[in-house]
């Protein structure tokens, strides 16, 4: 983005009363809005749209705000803001492990979420554009292309991972044989506020581990510290582009 680009933000949330003056709101500190009051609608404009970030809202009738949520990070990259209310603690946790980078709770002040707006994006866009964001990390005969977040296995098999899973693994090959607590990994992946839920570290491991070891039950590659976190136990080289 840059001055003459406004930020372009997709709000959906169902409930009129909230999503039309927080569009107008956030059109006044210079966002580009779109509406959409259900998932549905959300995934017609994504076809023709392309927002920066999306605010989405939990609870919604049909498909749901966890639902989308997965979609857009596990197939779009896109950074996203849950809204969701006080009584729905599992649902943000849920929300977090699966690739949402924040969240904020209903009721919530409107300057609050634009502070955070802004922190998500910065975050995204510090991770759009590292250092040789060309190279492949190598190890252990697996490949992770971090501009495609492409991760293919010893056998050329190219296997699903999600927002989540991805940055998980991208934080633990930048610091190979070291060990990483969870606050910090929380930090690293997820960013502020995350800390409330560790537990969201220990099963996006879990579930990477079941994809990348042998036997998760055993792990090799991702080993668990007591008393201290995770240690990627594996030498990690970065290949250039059109190397092999």
């Amino acid at each position: 983005m840059n001055d003459e680009t406004p930020t372009r933000i997709l709000l959906v949330d169902d409930e009129p009363t909230l999503r039309e003056p927080l569009a107008a709101y956030l059109a006044r500190q210079g966002f580009a809005v779109t509406e959409a009051e259900s998932a549905a609608a959300a995934r017609s404009i994504l076809i023709e749209q392309a927002p920066d970030l999306v605010l989405l809202d939990i609870m919604m009738p049909g498909e749901d705000g966890l639902s989308l949520c997965r979609h857009l990070t596990e197939t779009r990259g896109l950074p996203v803001i849950l809204l969701t209310a006080k009584s729905e603690p599992t649902d943000r946790i849920i929300g977090l492990e699966i690739g949402a980078d924040d969240y904020v709770v209903k009721p919530f002040e409107p300057r609050e979420l634009v502070a955070r707006i802004r922190s998500v994006l910065r975050r995204s866009q510090r991770a759009a554009t590292p250092i040789e964001e060309t190279a492949f990390y190598s190890f252990e005969g697996w490949q992770l292309d971090p501009l495609k977040r492409k991760l293919t296995d010893p056998d050329g098999v190219v296997i699903p991972i999600s927002t989540a899973e991805f940055r998980l693994l991208r934080a633990l090959l930048d610091h190979p044989r070291q060990v990483l607590d969870r606050d910090r990994l929380l930090d690293m992946v997820q960013g502020r506020e995350a800390h409330m839920f560790d537990r969201a570290v220990d099963n996006q491991v879990s579930r990477l581990r079941r994809k990348i070891e042998a036997d998760s039950r055993s792990p090799e590659i991702i080993q668990t510290v007591r008393g201290g976190g995770y240690c990627l136990a594996a030498d990690v080289r970065r290949i250039a582009s059109g190397q092999s």
